[in-house]
């Protein structure tokens, strides 16, 4: 049985303190005066609750117990406490106080509630008095407030420590992940002017398919048998856009039309992928240590994973040296690997490519990283967030070749925005360009050509026309 202070969590009364009796006597009685003098507030009086909580519980005990267990000791302490100093609180505000208090003591305090919450996709902490969610592609703010600065910065040490990692002065930014797997990002003063800043992405317990797609309007059902039979035919795929647009989870369901007989090789920053298959390797880099050394980056992981006799290499977001790696492994045998890249179009995709190529090999010359990029990729496929907050499938293209020192590209499918519907959502038509690919042989092969061709609304040529 876990020990709270002095007693077991199964006796009945309160465990004594583990303060001495001397300041909690202060505590106790500079309370009293300030209830019989100026009458202090609710929020007053659950602060007080809240500190003789946590003066009564040692943390190391509350990490270690189960959080029923705390919750019912927890739960149990609200109500003596508040009898004993006569605070008026009914059952649902006994209730929602332990589980804050239960929440700071384990948990990530006031946001710990938008952690559980399924509707919320991004949490972002402004400071202690501002806290927006990301709901249906849209920010709002929320009424939840950390108490100050410190208890902002406290809460993002809990989550440095809890990966070996440390947050101050000295070490001012943090990217983390959660045991639920969430991706963290802080930042403290002195580079952050308005406080401790928190940016949380929270990890999605469920994956989209295509049918999910649809229903949004994030693409037409005939695109989404345009790209169901891309990834089924190893097409080497791009995934461009911004942040939020969707890549990740655009990526995942292109990901479920992979053979289960293949083996595949993830690489990423902090790991989201959520591959259905079961032959799959993840691999995920490991940033420095307190000494500053140890760090192994993604460029290491595809060197190494192209030694691991992949089938396929998915790497969760491409950007730096480790793309002239990406474009080797697709042009020596890897068909079918597929990556993300931040850009504002697909063309942009392909210019960023470039460029972090050149930030691997800066001796190579242009003409030679584009032909690579042009045997070695087949589809970029952009995405937005648009302004009603749907999510949507903008451009679809195919890597031609090169024209002089041009890529050239073809439009599969492109978004035309027409107009506002009444509930403020966009209007719109994803429409096929009808024209035939160049990589149609290679569709051919796995006998999906017509499927294809038809989702373009291309008509087949027989033989002899």
């Amino acid at each position: 049985m876990a020990q709270f202070g002095k007693k077991s969590i199964s006796e009945t009364s309160a465990p004594e303190p583990v303060v001495t009796n001397a300041p909690q006597a202060e505590v106790e009685a500079s309370f009293d005066a300030s209830m019989k003098a100026s009458r202090v507030g609710m929020s007053e009086a659950k602060d007080f609750i809240r500190d003789q909580i946590f003066m009564r519980i040692e943390p190391l005990v509350a990490v270690r117990t189960s959080k029923p267990e705390l919750m019912a000791f927890v739960n149990k302490l609200v109500a003596e406490i508040a009898n004993d100093r006569k605070i008026l609180l009914n059952q649902d505000e006994q209730r929602l106080l332990g589980i804050n208090i239960v929440d700071e003591m384990v948990g990530l305090g006031p946001i710990e509630p938008l952690l559980r919450d399924p509707s919320v996709a991004d949490i972002l902490v402004n400071g202690p008095r501002m806290i927006y969610v990301e709901r249906q592609g849209k920010l709002q703010l929320t009424k939840l407030q950390f108490r100050s600065d410190a208890h902002v910065l406290h809460v993002a040490q809990r989550i440095a420590s809890s990966i070996g990692r440390r947050i101050d002065e000295s070490s001012p930014m943090l990217d983390a992940r959660l045991a639920d797997g969430s991706r963290v990002n802080v930042i403290i003063p002195p580079l952050s002017l308005k406080g401790p800043c928190l940016s949380i992405r929270k990890f999605s317990k469920s994956m989209m398919d295509f049918a999910s797609f649809i229903a949004t309007g994030s693409v037409s059902p005939q695109l989404a048998k345009v790209l169901e039979i891309a990834a089924r035919c190893r097409l080497n795929i791009i995934i461009s856009g911004g942040t939020g647009s969707g890549k990740t989870t655009l990526l995942n369901s292109l990901s479920s039309m992979i053979d289960p007989g293949e083996r595949i090789v993830t690489i990423e920053d902090a790991a989201e992928l959520q591959l259905q298959q079961a032959h799959v390797i993840s691999l995920e880099t490991r940033p420095p240590n307190l000494e500053g050394r140890g760090d192994i980056n993604q460029r290491a992981l595809m060197v190494n994973a192209l030694r691991m006799r992949p089938d396929r290499i998915i790497v969760g977001e491409v950007r730096g040296p480790e793309a002239f790696d990406m474009m080797q492994a697709m042009n020596t045998g890897h068909n079918g690997s597929m990556s993300t890249v931040h850009s504002n179009s697909a063309r942009d995709a392909l210019g960023r490519i470039e460029n972090m190529i050149l930030m691997g090999t800066g001796n190579l010359p242009m003409r030679a990283i584009r032909t690579q990029i042009t045997s070695a990729l087949d589809l970029v496929v952009h995405t937005e967030r648009m302004r009603d907050g749907v999510r949507r499938v903008t451009e679809v293209v195919e890597v031609v070749g090169l024209e002089g020192e041009m890529i050239t590209l073809g439009n599969l499918f492109k978004y035309k925005f027409d107009g506002e519907n009444a509930d403020g959502t966009l209007r719109g038509s994803f429409e096929a360009t009808q024209g035939r690919p160049h990589f149609l042989p290679r569709i051919e092969y796995y006998g999906l050509g017509s499927a294809f061709l038809q989702a373009l609304g291309v008509q087949e040529q027989k033989i002899g026309d």
